[in-house]
């Protein structure tokens, strides 16, 4: 196979695919999301543009990009450009070392279905979700707007405070499998050796996280708008919204993609390999079975936000503190003895 087409390529071709892909799935996230408020609610949701409202997104995209882009006249206007573009893109980053499936050989050459194959993908995570307090905070502090500055706060100390939890929860798993690569913790669930067994308290607590980090209710403080207007995005209108918008749902689907990676088995769909069925059909009922469990996921953070209140600031950071930092020391730790013992 020549150089170009391995190393240039195939894998523009992977980017594009799999970024349009999950473009779609926010879309649809979306409509699912108002749907699931309107039968909660006993309301219908959107239901007039295109069948059962599903072009609905699309219709909000048209009338946000044709929305005026008005910038307070005393913000910073490079920073406040710069917020929602550091924000959407370390959403859509993310998700670059998930794998969706075993490798596939194809023209004899085997083809790995993720963006990167990395044997830090753990890090690599860990690294990115660190990063996407910037966009948050400086959006908050370039508006200058007191409001939108707290909700920028609020997120920065939220967001710092769970990430502890969620990296001491991670490294339990490190210890169970003794990898950094999520190809190999994948491949360590099949059957019905999944982690969220061998490890519940930590998936728990990186559940948890996943909500603090995605600022999703009950974890919505830096946007609550009965106190901050609208919190961060307060002077956020047309396009720049729309990104914001874009990289909250995007966040939430990774970390259905990551929370089904490290402890629901992955893409494993237990025994599939003993039926007898092709690789590349084997592959296919792989990323099926990969998309119902994030489905699954993305629903569970839906029914959450319109089902539990909000918690007050302080509850939520004695929470991280005082209860889910504890337990996830309390678990690294227990894990770590007995791994020790079983060697």
């Amino acid at each position: 196979m020549p150089a170009a087409v391995q190393y240039i390529i195939i894998p523009l071709v992977k980017v594009v695919l799999i970024q349009i892909t999950l473009l779609i799935g926010v879309a649809l996230t979306v409509w699912l999301e108002r749907r699931t408020a309107g039968f909660i609610q006993d309301r219908y949701g959107p239901n007039r543009v295109g069948p059962f409202g599903l072009l609905q997104p699309v219709a909000d995209v048209v009338k946000l990009f044709m929305k005026e882009d008005i910038v307070p006249e005393k913000a910073n206007k490079f920073i406040h450009s710069l917020a929602p573009a550091i924000s959407v893109t370390i959403a859509l980053s993310t998700i670059a070392v998930i794998p969706f499936a075993d490798p596939i050989q194809l023209f004899g050459s085997e083809f790995k279905l993720q963006i990167a194959d990395v044997n830090i993908g753990i890090l690599y995570i860990l690294a990115m979700v660190s990063l996407g307090v910037y966009g948050v905070t400086l959006s908050g502090w370039a508006s200058n707007n007191k409001y939108s500055l707290l909700g920028g706060l609020r997120s920065s100390a939220q967001m710092i405070s769970y990430e502890l939890s969620m990296g001491v929860a991670v490294l339990g798993i490190i210890l169970v499998n003794g990898t950094f690569e999520l190809d190999t913790i994948v491949q360590n669930q099949a059957g019905w050796k999944w982690n969220i067994i061998l490890q519940p308290v930590g998936f728990l607590i990186f559940l948890t996280a996943a909500f603090a980090e995605t600022n999703r209710t009950p974890f919505d403080l830096p946007e609550a708008e009965q106190e901050l207007v609208g919190g961060y995005h307060t002077e956020y209108s047309s396009l720049k919204f729309a990104l914001f918008f874009l990289s909250e749902y995007a966040n939430v689907i990774v970390s259905a993609c990551v929370i089904t990676t490290l402890y629901l088995g992955g893409y494993q769909f237990p025994y599939l390999q003993t039926f007898g069925l092709s690789p590349v059909l084997v592959s296919i009922l792989q990323i099926i079975t990969f998309l119902i469990k994030i489905f699954i996921i993305v629903f569970f953070f839906i029914w959450i936000r319109w089902t539990v209140p909000r918690f007050r600031y302080d509850q939520l950071m004695v929470l991280g503190w005082k209860v889910m930092l504890p337990l996830a020391l309390a678990n690294l730790t227990i894990t770590a003895i007995i791994v020790t013992l079983l060697k």
